[in-house]
This record gives structure tokens, C-alpha cells and sequence, in this order.
């Protein structure tokens, strides 16, 4: 086996998908402690030569409690590699996750053991559905009285339409929450636990034959178990690795990630059973990790992540060959090779130079504004990666700055920002690009734009809010076009890039104009637009 090779077969790059409040940040700090990356779980300050314990980063996630923004998480484990692309948990900053799961190979679905599948949960799991991503499920909040497990099992399936695979059972719940079995090896793994879970908690593990294990966890508890593991053995779905790989089941884990109850196992059994980086569409074919020209793709780009400095870094995620610093690349979308200096391992706001990396490995790019959203980075012949929507706004306004002296940093930052992703920009037509028309998919994205601008840029704005709560890119032969009546609670503008939309005050007035103009082609994502573009250009 190559080099590369080797190091492909080390990595596991995955995202951690869920509804607000599941345990998201909680979870991931755990994995965290097992993996050695931190060595205390709850640090809230990093101090020199020690990192983070969170991935919050910016200073309005802090206050308002929340995760916003996306961060890329590297530690090693049991000799692999794990790329965790944190995401944000708020639902007003899903296309930021959408975006980010383009990047993973397999996502952990997190589920509130109380809860079960909620809305969020859904929008998500149907995105990874779309891109044929594993799912992995890890039941949380054990340690809380909750639905019985077979119960959630339903839900899984009549929510999501997803049959499950139990590799671990729960051994009681709340109050009376020991531990977790596990079904590969018969071995119940009883935890102790530790203050605040601070710590890794201890574990003792006893088989499910033991002749003492009802006076170990209790009579009824060791009754309801086996009888449990006896339903599952003979009506439960097999853990079949050709159907995890395609979707079609999710292997289910319980757990509490508060008290460390089963996440350690949870880890090293999800790098037995996740993949390995996989290929990726580009123009022309599929690209093979293993393939040795160098090639990856910018999936976000982030301002400002050191107040220090005032930077930009272009997150890219290694698709085939070896990436090595300083060598010089080609960007084809504008065709200008560039020289990859100070390339950077992330870890939250932390950063490390990086010497070499592989197909999966998450790295930053300094970005001079060199970089946008969705480009490939490539040596050897030029290729194009496929699949980075953008989706339609659903809440509207114009962005005024309020001091004139500001206005070179207004636009200076509201062009950054619509780099990121944070907002999309729309102009009137001819009608020149001093007062921006900002669409965001979720409204808390106002809030977070006009903090960026005061923060970052010094600049103070007021927002003038407007009634549209629909947007499509357009499509179609000009004399198509002129025929349409609009009416009454449209506008027509264009996007950054110079492409036809419009916007709608209801959906109503939406449906009436594309049932009536059926020679338009009404998108609702940007990538409809632009694989409909290759298309007309191949």
C-alpha cells in the first residue's frame, strides 16, 4: 500500500448534524477528551499552548449562546485521523451547515433521547439523504427519563423513513442510567459517574452471561435487557455495511454525552464502521481520493477569525493527491495559479502551519480575496467540482450605512461577508450597487451581519426590512421574459454574478406568474442554475 493510500485509509471527516439544544457542542467537546485533543471537557478560556475546549468562537455566539458558524476540529484516535466539521446548531444558519456537509464523507445525527426526531433534524437528514451520506445516530440525554429506546427506533423510521441498527442498547435511563451493551462483543459497559463530566468516566465491563448481573444492575434492568436483545436479535435489521455506505440504515448508539456514558465506545466503534474520504463529482467524472494530482475545493470562507490581523481564510477540503505548502496550484474558475503559503490546521480560532495534508484533511487558506465559495484548487489539468448550492433567501432588506465617511468599509465588508455565504447580495437592475438588497435564509442573519459590520468593520448600519418572502432565479428565451405580466408584489433584481431574479411577497403570487409562464424555468437553488448553464454549454 502507497503512502497515500495509507493515509487515506487514516481518515474519517464527518459532520455532527441536529436540532438545537440535542447536545451538539457538549458532544463534540467529549469526543474531544477521548481523543485527546483537550484534556479537560467544559473550559470556557484557552490559555497559552493549550486549546480551546469549544468551538464557539466568535463573540456573538458567546453571547447569545448559540453556534453560527462552522469549524473544522483535527485529532487523531486509535491511529486515524478525524476531521469533525462542526456546524451551527441554529436553524436560521443551515445553508452554513448544508455547505458544510458537501465537505463530509458520513454524519453523526444527534437525537434528544426525550424528544426524539425534530424539524431541524428533518431539513438536515434530508440533505445528507440527497447526497447519499452514512448516517450514524447517537440517542443523547440517557441520563434524563425520556421514550423507550424501541419507541425512538419508530420514530427513526416513521419520521425519516430510515430503519435502524442498534450496536449499542441502553441499560435503563435517568436516574437509573448505568451504562450501555454492546451487541458485537455481549459486554455491558457500566460507567461510574464523574463530577460535571468533566473527566473520562470510569467503566467496568461485565458480560451479559455473568450469573451475577442481576445483582450487579438490578433484577428488573437485567430482565428488561435480555428481553430487549432477544426482540432485536430476531426482528431487528442486521448492521450490513453495504447498506450503511448507501443510507439505506443508520446505526443506532445511545449514550449521555454530559456524563460520558458510552461515548468513548461510541467513538471507536464508529471508526470500524465510517468511511473513508470518498470521491467527489466534478465536471467529467467522478475525482478518486487516490488519484495523485493534487485537487480540493473551497466549501467556506471565513473573515476575520483573528481581530488581529483582519483575515480571511478559505476552508478547503482535500478531495485527491497530497497537498503540500508553498506548492503552487491552479484555480480554474479564474484561471490564475497561486502559490499556497501559510496554510493552516484549524482547530476552532486555533491554528497550526501545515506541512502536508490528504485527500479529507480540512485546511485554511489565507485569502487575499483569491478564493469564492465552491472553488476547486487543483494541479494537473484543470477540473470543476459540483454541488454547492445556494439557496433561496426567504427574508429580505436594504442595508443603509449610516455615516458616510464609512462607506468604503461598508462595502469592503458587506462584499466579505457575502464571500462567506453570510448574506446574498441583489441589486435593482442598472440601477448601480450603493444600497444593497440582503437575502438570508434565516432571519438571526441580519442580527449576525450588522454585529460583523459594527465589530469588524467599525461600520453602523440600519436594516429597512422588505415584505418579500420568496426568490427564484429565472430562466428562458428574452422574448419569454418580456411577455411576463409581473403585477403587483414583485421585484425584479439581480444576484452578484449578474443572474435574472425575482422576488415575491407571497406564495400565491409565486405559483400564479410560473404556472403562467411556462417557457421560464424557475429555480429555487443557484446550483440549478449553474449545472443548467453546463449543461447549455456542453
Amino acid at each position: 500500500m502507497s503512502d497515500l493510500e495509507t493515509e487515506i485509509a487514516r481518515r474519517r471527516t464527518f459532520a455532527i448534524i441536529s436540532h438545537p439544544d440535542a447536545g451538539k457542542t457538549t458532544l463534540t467537546e467529549k469526543l474531544l477528551l477521548y481523543g485527546g485533543a483537550i484534556q479537560l471537557a467544559g473550559s470556557v478560556t484557552a490559555k497559552k499552548n493549550r486549546r480551546q475546549a469549544t468551538s464557539d468562537w466568535m463573540e456573538l455566539e458567546k453571547q447569545r449562546g448559540i453556534s453560527i458558524t462552522s469549524t473544522v476540529l483535527q485529532f487523531e484516535y486509535d491511529g486515524c485521523v478525524l476531521n469533525l466539521l462542526d456546524t451551527p446548531g441554529h436553524q436560521d444558519f443551515s445553508e452554513d451547515t448544508y455547505r458544510t456537509l458537501v465537505a463530509a464523507d458520513s454524519a453523526v445525527m444527534l437525537i434528544d433521547n426525550a424528544r426524539g426526531v425534530e424539524p431541524q433534524t428533518i431539513k438536515l437528514f434530508a440533505v445528507c439523504r440527497q447526497r447519499g451520506i452514512p448516517i450514524f445516530t447517537f440517542i443523547n440525554k440517557m441520563d434524563r427519563p425520556g421514550l423507550d429506546p424501541l419507541d425512538l427506533m419508530a420514530n427513526l423510521e416513521e419520521v425519516l423513513g430510515i430503519r435502524s441498527a442498534p450496536v449499542f442498547w441502553p441499560i435503563g435511563d435517568g436516574d437509573q442510567f448505568q451504562g450501555v451493551y454492546d451487541r458485537q462483543s455481549s459486554q455491558l459497559h457500566l460507567y461510574d459517574r464523574v463530577q460535571h463530566g468533566a473527566n473520562k468516566a470510569p467503566v467496568r465491563i461485565v458480560d451479559l452471561s455473568d450469573p451475577t448481573l442481576d445483582e450487579i444492575i438490578g433484577s428488573g434492568p437485567a430482565q428488561k435487557l435480555r428481553d430487549d436483545i432477544e426482540l432485536l436479535d430476531v426482528a431487528g435489521e442486521p448492521l450490513d455495511p453495504e447498506r450503511i455506505a448507501k443510507g439505506e440504515i443508520t446505526p443506532l448508539f445511545f449514550g449521555s454525552a454530559v456524563t460520558n456514558f458510552g461515548v468513548e465506545r461510541f467513538l471507536k466503534r464508529f471508526i470500524d464502521l465510517a468511511p473513508t474520504p470518498t470521491s467527489r463529482p466534478a465536471q467529467g467524472g467522478e475525482i478518486e481520493p487516490s488519484e495523485p494530482e493534487f485537487r480540493g475545493f473551497v466549501f467556506k470562507i471565513q473573515a476575520n477569525m483573528d481581530p488581529n490581523h483582519r483575515d480571511r481564510v478559505a476552508f478547503l477540503r482535500v478531495v485527491s493527491g497530497r497537498f503540500e505548502r508553498d506548492m503552487v496550484a491552479l484555480n480554474p474558475r479564474s484561471k490564475k495559479s497561486v502559490r499556497l503559503t501559510r496554510p493552516q490546521k484549524l482547530f476552532a480560532s486555533d491554528r497550526e502551519t501545515v506541512d502536508v495534508a490528504y485527500p479529507g484533511d480540512i485546511i485554511g487558506l489565507t485569502n487575499p480575496g483569491v478564493f469564492q465559495l465552491g472553488d476547486t484548487v487543483c494541479t494537473g489539468a484543470p477540473v470543476q467540482f459540483r454541488g454547492f448550492p445556494r439557496f433561496a433567501p426567504e427574508h429580505f432588506g436594504v442595508l443603509r450605512n449610516r455615516k458616510s465617511e464609512k462607506y468604503k468599509q461598508f462595502q469592503k465588508g458587506i462584499e466579505q461577508l457575502s464571500e462567506e455565504g453570510v448574506v446574498q447580495l441583489f441589486h435593482e437592475i442598472n440601477a448601480g450597487r450603493t444600497e444593497p438588497i440582503l437575502g438570508v435564509v434565516g432571519q438571526l442573519q441580519f442580527e449576525v451581519i450588522q454585529f460583523r459590520l459594527i465589530s469588524e468593520y467599525g461600520v453602523e448600519t440600519s436594516l429597512d426590512r422588505l415584505p418579500y418572502g420568496h426568490a427564484r432565479w429565472i430562466q428562458g428565451p428574452e422574448d419569454a421574459l418580456r411577455e411576463v405580466y409581473w403585477g403587483m408584489g414583485t421585484r425584479r433584481v439581480e444576484d452578484s454574478f449578474g443572474n435574472f431574479v425575482c422576488l415575491f411577497e407571497s406564495q400565491w403570487g409565486m405559483n400564479h406568474i410560473i404556472e403562467n409562464n411556462p417557457k421560464l424555468r424557475f429555480l429555487s437553488t443557484a446550483l440549478d442554475l449553474s449545472e443548467s448553464q453546463e449543461a447549455a454549454g456542453a
